[in-house]
């Protein structure tokens, strides 16, 4: 079950309308449909960023449309460079609450790909009500699900500030995304249709820690998109020990729903695994994890721990991380150990935090 959304005040973005959508709302306020049309064209084509420059369209329905919307772009807050080009975008959304976007240059490996396209790594909620033992959202704790066009403004919003065009996007961000399914749903109708954003279905991971009945809600939505399970365990023992999630849906449910996507989806499921010393780096833990992957003939990205101030967990050394890798290879699996992006900026995996601005300025929940 999703959880439930506080009703605000505020005007909601038009990035959160599909072309349906534009089509009643036209309708409604005795508008032709073909409107509709050139109202989705001006936001993602022509990518304007003021109803008023709307210029096809009358005075009357661009005042219309500033009563009823705002454009959607997210106000940034801060933007931090790391060395390896990594930069992660705090945004401010309407409510004041903060979120974190994360740009990822080349060769990030998310699915294997080496083609040298930029990643974005979008946020789906305002923190995490997951609570992964090793993960910085969710350490404060659940604030509420992003809107629709809030997560479809992330995107345009890190474009309008690089003037790059994202083509490739991860939703490994802060929250768990199958915990807002309906909007998430929609968000990716706005980001791959040919009157959107015309993102490939194939360019879009959902990253999910396990929830089940709602992996095969996802499988039945006719759009290839690309699933990737934050597995880091391959046993019910080591992830009911990191990952509060598994003691409602346990491995074998969790399969049970990894069948259902693989009889509808032509990509393969990747494991996101992250290697935890002493947690579940052993090469018990690797076998078993090669042969969790060769039932689903799932590939695996295995990331040594990031550090999150608080948390006790580290890192296995190189020669461990190796050996681990060199178990699955041996097993003829698909398998990349990750060299994280962003860790100095505090935008590797796991990394990413609640954050609140006060009047003295900007803290981080999770400290």
């Amino acid at each position: 079950m999703e959880t439930t959304q506080p009703t605000t005040a505020f005007l909601p973005s038009a990035l959160g309308l599909t072309l349906d959508d534009w089509v009643r709302w036209a309708e409604a306020n005795g508008q032709p449909k073909f409107r509709a049309r050139q109202i989705v064209e001006w936001l993602y084509q022509k990518r304007v960023t003021s109803f008023d420059d709307m210029t096809n369209l009358s005075r009357d329905l661009r005042d219309r449309l500033k009563r009823q919307f705002v454009p959607g772009l997210l106000p940034v807050v801060r933007a931090a460079g790391s060395n390896d080009t990594t930069r992660k975008f705090l945004f401010r959304l309407d409510d004041g609450r903060l979120i974190e976007t994360v740009r990822i240059p080349a060769n990030a490996n998310f699915d294997g790909d080496r083609s040298g396209r930029i990643t974005l790594c979008v946020s789906s909620q305002v923190g995490c009500a997951y609570a992964c033992k090793f993960c910085a959202s969710g350490l404060a704790g659940f604030t509420r699900n992003l809107e629709v066009g809030e997560i479809v403004g992330q995107v345009m919003s890190v474009e309008h500030e690089t003037g790059e065009s994202i083509r490739n996007i991860v939703f490994m961000g802060m929250g768990e995304p199958l915990a807002n399914l309906t909007r998430l749903t929609k968000a990716l109708e706005i980001l791959n249709s040919d009157w959107g954003m015309n993102i490939g279905a194939r360019h879009m991971t959902v990253s999910t820690s396990g929830l089940a009945p709602q992996i095969e809600k996802l499988a039945a939505i006719p759009r290839q998109i690309r699933l990737a399970i934050s597995l880091h365990g391959a046993t019910d023992k080591v992830r009911d020990q990191i990952m509060p999630v598994n003691k409602k849906y346990p491995i074998d449910r969790l399969f049970e729903a990894l069948d259902t996507w693989g009889r509808h989806k032509k990509q393969m499921i990747t494991f996101e695994y992250i290697l935890i010393e002493g947690v579940n780096d052993s090469l018990e833990d690797a076998a078993e994890l090669a042969l969790r992957a060769k039932k689903l003939h799932a590939k695996v990205n295995l990331i040594p721990y990031n550090t999150v101030e608080g948390l006790q967990w580290k890192r296995p050394e190189k020669d461990q991380q190796e050996a681990f890798l060199a178990i699955l290879s041996n097993a003829n699996i698909t398998a990349t150990l990750r060299r994280e992006k962003g860790h100095d900026i505090d935008a590797a995996c796991g990394q990413l935090r609640l954050q609140e601005e006060t009047a003295e300025g900007i803290i981080e929940k999770a400290v």
